[in-house]
């Protein structure tokens, strides 16, 4: 199984660390160490959630000099948003559904009008 088969956006948010750089980076390039910075784990631990970041396409690491700067790639999260988006809609029509089956109910409920008159006058 290739890295490509086995790696993708789901993969690169499913961490939460991951999660924090690609919010990190998401504003500005940074290098590996500026990253590191930002969390209490090793660097080691770190370029780790790089190498899985880059191989999901979600940062792109060049080579300046010396130094290794991250770049946020954002295009990936539309795949994530369209999946969002399916059970957004799903769950939007079952709760207008069922919105519409407790007005129903509560329409043709004889008892309703007086046990709601009963019960403000209770109080």
């Amino acid at each position: 199984m290739s890295i490509e088969a086995r790696r993708d956006v789901f993969q690169a948010i499913s961490d939460p660390t991951r999660r924090q750089i690609i919010d990190l980076i998401s504003r500005k390039s940074m290098n590996l160490n500026a990253i590191a910075d930002n969390f209490q784990i090793s660097r080691p631990a770190v370029s780790q959630h790089i190498k899985i970041l880059t191989e999901c396409g979600m940062v792109v690491v060049r080579q300046e000099g010396r130094e290794r700067f991250c770049e946020a790639k954002l295009d990936g999260l539309s795949e994530v948003s369209n999946w969002v988006d399916q059970y957004k809609q799903f769950w939007n029509e079952k709760l207008d559904s069922l919105g519409s089956y407790l007005s129903r109910i509560q329409a043709n409920n004889p008892l309703n009008d007086e046990s709601n008159t009963n019960q403000s006058n209770n109080y």
